[in-house]
């Protein structure tokens, strides 16, 4: 976090508001984005895992990265996530970034499957038709599987490679990924995974992307900063609290139940409507106020709610 890159700090892989009608609420986004903006978080992504990106239709995505590029008004960076893109259709990454958003983010494509040790090959496609910053992202979780590391290795240098979003959870690779990369001049590495984020700053990882930091950005934009100071002590009280909440919605769910109890946790403070869209499901009533006790007790709700 010491090298003055463009890409740094606590980027916020925002939940995506909707109505029960399955629309975007507007509204909603607008406070989510002026709750994160409040909080001085260095980024909001959009559309990633944690915003139901692969769920989002496409009549709402590029409305969704002109709202909050308006809202953001250049005081954070603001990533857009590319969902399970088509290696047929650059239309919408273009869109995004004409939209002003200051790179896209790419995992390795689903519906259409690409065998690891073609990746690179695939990505250096994507990359030669993106107009504008491009960061990969890792997600073996909802991929199926991992972007090799001699890939990244050989995709270096590319005008439009901006960084890497990594959210395995493997120390080892992450341990690889910092020695191999860390401190490359124009080149970002975010820890993507909760379990690795304090190892990852201590390594030298650029920046975190914690879906915590949808219910206490203040908390995840103040541990990049210890970090940035070396003060490893206030990092660990900051990583402890941000671990305590985040077993909120996490703990003892798979990924796609923890997007719908994420959503309900920031139901509870407020500020969007606890709906998620299909295939998820959102959690019955009885859940949701399961959470809001856990909350109550770890001091995250506000007076009003």
């Amino acid at each position: 976090m010491k090298n003055g890159l463009k890409y740094h700090g606590a980027v916020v892989p925002m939940v995506t508001p909707f109505t029960a009608a399955g629309t975007l609420d507007g509204p909603a986004l607008d406070r989510l984005t002026d709750m994160l903006l409040a909080a001085g978080v260095d980024g909001i992504f959009v559309l990633g895992t944690t915003g139901e990106g692969a769920y989002v239709p496409p009549a709402h995505r590029l409305q969704l990265v002109e709202r909050v590029v308006a809202r953001t008004g250049k005081r954070a960076k603001v990533f857009a996530g590319l969902g399970d893109i088509r290696n047929s259709d650059m239309a919408e990454a273009n869109a995004f970034l004409k939209a002003g958003a200051d790179a896209v983010v790419a995992h390795p494509p689903i519906a259409e499957k690409v065998p690891a040790a073609k990746l690179q090959e695939w990505f250096k496609s994507l990359l030669d038709k993106v107009e504008g910053p491009l960061l990969l992202y890792n997600m073996p979780p909802t991929t199926g599987l991992s972007i090799p590391l001699d890939a990244v290795e050989n995709l270096l240098g590319h005008p439009r490679l901006a960084g890497i979003k990594d959210s395995e959870n493997n120390l080892h690779r992450l341990e690889e990924l910092m020695t191999r990369f860390g401190g490359k001049k124009d080149f970002a590495v975010f820890v993507g995974v909760g379990a690795l984020m304090e190892k990852g700053l201590k390594l030298g990882a650029d920046g975190i992307v914690p879906s915590v930091g949808n219910l206490i950005p203040d908390t995840c934009r103040e541990l990049c900063l210890a970090a940035q100071k070396s003060d490893w002590a206030q990092a660990e009280h900051l990583y402890a609290r941000m671990s305590n909440v985040a077993a909120v919605y996490q703990k003892g769910r798979t990924l796609n139940e923890s997007l719908a109890a994420l959503k309900a946790a920031v139901h509870c403070q407020g500020l969007c409507a606890p709906d998620v869209l299909p295939p998820l499901h959102s959690l019955p009533p009885i859940e949701v106020e399961k959470i809001r006790s856990q909350m109550e007790q770890l001091h995250l709700l506000n007076a009003s709610v």
